[in-house]
């Protein structure tokens, strides 16, 4: 009897040995010395949950856990983080960009390949949203949030049905349009409407995108980013297009507010977040990551963003107040023609800013045309450059 005891313990002692070692191992990784320490971290908006409102703050929960501090601060656009980081004037630990910046950010080794024995909870990421085109073998992004972009408006202007980017480019809206003050986005809306490639390289896709925009120039108040929010809450525009999730957010200060996704298609994104390869603290970035995928933690963030979310355990969760939305997670009828942005190449990406920049100087702002028409007359002499350059190496290789 007693060896028969004897052997049941060493066989149960045997198979919690076989199957526990990786929670052993992360229970018992000690990131003491990380205390005291700082990383940087920068992100969109109104992209974490802060604490407002009984939510967690989870940078103030992490710094309590851990005690490393966390500087944190926000961009506005994949464009701006980028020259940002470009331009070497700061450091950061942490960022959360875009796939195609992360693509771009990738191509000129800008980020640091992960440590992922510091990331386990990563195992909870759905497999669909690992090993995309932009990170086929996981070396660089966690994924964050995903979403699509589309109509916001307010049904107390807006009388008629929405269904189309069409209505964009509606005389009797004039002065109450917001668009995306993004050179990607905004050209997206046109290629959506014009039921292009948003990927395209051919420069008269571009051209006809830049036509549409120039049309709806005069009819747009503002070219807008963060700024959005207080304007359709507060009901001083009648039209946005902007993130499904961020409707969610406007939509609990404004009620008259109501959404779509137009029948030309849609840009769908993955927000990913990841660690520059200048970051000073990468360890203790790779533990606020694996953080940010702890459940509880993961929860808070989508109540709070309002975004769809790649994490299994919050879709499964009682306390995800998102699960099953409409508007974040469609059915298969109700979904959208949808297009995700690839990273342009070098010769495409100058020929769509030097696009953007000609048509922001039709803008109100004096300032922002001297400035526009500056940038856009260095853009062409570069590209005018880079193609001569092109020509000469193609003569000299023939």
């Amino acid at each position: 009897m007693i060896k028969r005891i004897s052997a049941c313990i060493f066989a149960l002692t045997i198979m919690l040995t076989c199957t526990l070692p990786a929670f052993a191992v992360t229970a018992e990784k000690d990131y003491s010395h990380l205390k005291g320490t700082t990383i940087n971290v920068y992100n969109w908006g109104e992209y974490i949950s802060d604490g407002s409102e009984g939510t967690i703050d989870v940078n103030a929960e992490f710094e309590k856990e851990y005690g490393i501090k966390v500087n944190y601060t926000n961009f506005d656009s994949n464009e701006n983080m980028y020259n940002k980081l470009k331009s070497g004037g700061a450091n950061y630990d942490v960022i959360i960009p875009s796939e195609y910046m992360i693509a771009k950010l990738i191509s000129e080794d800008m980020l640091a390949e992960l440590d992922f024995t510091n990331i386990p909870n990563y195992k909870y990421i759905l497999p669909k949203y690992k090993g995309l085109y932009y990170d086929p073998d996981e070396k660089y992004t966690v994924p964050y949030t995903v979403g699509m972009v589309g109509l916001i408006y307010n049904t107390t202007m807006v009388k008629e049905p929405v269904d189309s980017w069409g209505i964009m480019w509606d005389e009797q809206y004039k002065g109450k349009i917001l668009m995306f003050n993004n050179p990607r986005d905004a050209f997206c809306i046109a290629q959506c409407y014009l039921k292009q490639d948003v990927n395209t390289t051919d420069t008269k896709d571009w051209d006809a995108a830049l036509d549409l925009l120039k049309k709806q120039n005069p009819l747009v108040s503002s070219y807008v980013m963060d700024e959005v929010y207080n304007k359709m809450e507060k009901g001083e525009a009648a039209i946005a297009a902007y993130y499904a999730g961020d409707y969610l957010t406007m939509y609990d200060t404004n009620p008259d507010l109501a959404f779509c996704y137009p029948k030309e298609g849609v840009n769908y994104f993955v927000d990913s977040m990841c660690v520059p390869k200048n970051a000073e603290n990468k360890e203790a970035a790779e533990l606020y990551i694996n953080f940010m995928c702890r459940e509880d933690i993961a929860v808070a963030n989508a109540n709070y963003i309002c975004y769809a979310t790649p994490h299994a355990l919050v879709l499964e969760s009682d306390e995800y107040e998102l699960k099953g939305n409409e508007i974040l997670y469609p059915d298969e009828s109700q979904m959208p023609e949808t297009q995700i942005f690839e990273n342009l190449d070098y010769e495409t990406q100058q020929y769509m800013t030097m696009l953007w920049n000609e048509l922001k100087i039709g803008g109100n702002s004096n300032t922002d045309a001297y400035i526009g028409l500056s940038v856009s007359l260095v853009l062409v002499v570069v590209y005018l450059i880079y193609k001569f350059i092109k020509k000469k190496k193609r003569e000299a290789y023939y």
